[in-house]
């Protein structure tokens, strides 16, 4: 009898676990019960589909065309203000695109840094926007970005990092100087990030449990937010954009979670090991770095901008995380970019 109530209790145990760790089916864009394609998407190889918006001038008319990447809990209707006059001045074409798993974009449950970069190439390839294009990735969305850089270098005419992720378990990068980050922190963020990079399979569990606290940013704790970033978001929340509704429509461990365990895997390549992809001039790669910003620790990116002359490194004096909110700063980055 006692045998028998503990074959039970342990049966039910081990069902509890495994329903714990096990994410639910993503909610695929356009299938049966799933959300409504609404934006125009191309088809990539592997049969995914990803979803895209283009601002700017006319792409075949176009002296500049730039693909931008969002970031974490964001997508292709992500805030990069630029003045129509200064768009019609450079004849600039903008790209914008939803990630894997984010808005209307297919789930890619074995994204990687790696994939970023086909996924860019094969979008520029379907849409035929010329062998060459820029590249522009903010916070999160900047590991594809590195990964251009790495894998698809001889396709890009220049790249931008603005407030570029920061992985802690980069090989090259002191150890000391990534302890020492990630140790300011707070401690909740630190076990997050700890999960993504030694036990992912574990993470949709810890940024569900209801027993520790996890993510400051998916819990919309804004204590790593600085003054301005405050004021930004506080305009956001007054005037809320409809689009941003669709970001985790998918479910978020399609969208937010496989971003942070792609971010937070081993990599297959240090920053640090990049070469230039311009040593013979045609283009230029920049970062963008805000003094105030509290989620990205500038140490490191100043580390690898030293490590890496040929980054040009732009520091950003009284703002936070969020620059890109601001026109003026936009502005200066495609500036300095293009011209």
């Amino acid at each position: 009898m006692i045998l028998s109530v503990i074959v039970a209790i342990l049966v039910c145990l081990v069902g509890y676990i495994y329903r714990s760790l096990k994410p639910p089916p993503p909610r695929i864009c356009g299938v049966p019960h799933g959300p409504p394609v609404t934006s125009p998407r191309i088809k990539l190889s592997d049969g995914r589909y990803l979803a895209y918006r283009e601002s700017g001038v006319d792409r075949a008319n176009a002296n500049y065309k730039i693909i931008v990447v969002h970031g974490f809990n964001s997508s292709k209707d992500m805030e990069f203000p630029i003045s129509k006059d200064l768009i019609e001045e450079l004849g600039i074409y903008f790209l914008f695109f939803d990630r894997a798993g984010y808005g209307e974009s297919d789930p890619h449950p074995s994204r990687t840094v790696k994939s970023q970069a086909y996924d860019i190439q094969e979008l520029a390839d379907k849409l035929k926007i010329g062998p060459k294009f820029y590249v522009l990735g903010v916070s999160l969305g900047a590991y594809s970005v590195y990964s251009c850089l790495k894998y698809i270098p001889h396709r890009l005419a220049g790249a931008v990092l603005v407030v570029p992720f920061v992985s802690y378990w980069w090989t090259k990068v002191p150890k000391e100087l990534l302890s020492k980050a990630l140790e300011l922190m707070p401690k909740k963020d630190q076990w997050t990030f700890r999960v993504a990079h030694y036990v992912p399979w574990m993470l949709y569990w810890w940024l569900t449990q209801k027993l520790f606290p996890s993510s400051s940013m998916i819990s919309g704790n804004n204590a790593l937010y600085s003054d301005k970033d405050l004021v930004f978001i506080k305009k956001k929340l007054e005037n809320p954009n409809s689009h941003m509704e669709k970001v985790r429509q998918q479910g978020d461990h399609e969208s937010l979670h496989r971003d942070m365990i792609a971010g937070f895997a081993t990599w297959e390549f240090d920053p640090t090991e990049l070469e230039n992809p311009f040593a013979e001039g045609g283009g230029s790669v920049h970062m963008w770095q805000a003094t105030e910003d509290r989620i990205i620790p500038r140490e490191i990116n100043q580390y690898i901008t030293d490590k890496l002359a040929w980054i040009k490194y732009h520091e950003v004096p009284g703002y936070g995380h969020i620059i890109n909110a601001e026109e003026e700063i936009c502005e200066n980055i495609i500036k300095a970019l293009l011209v």
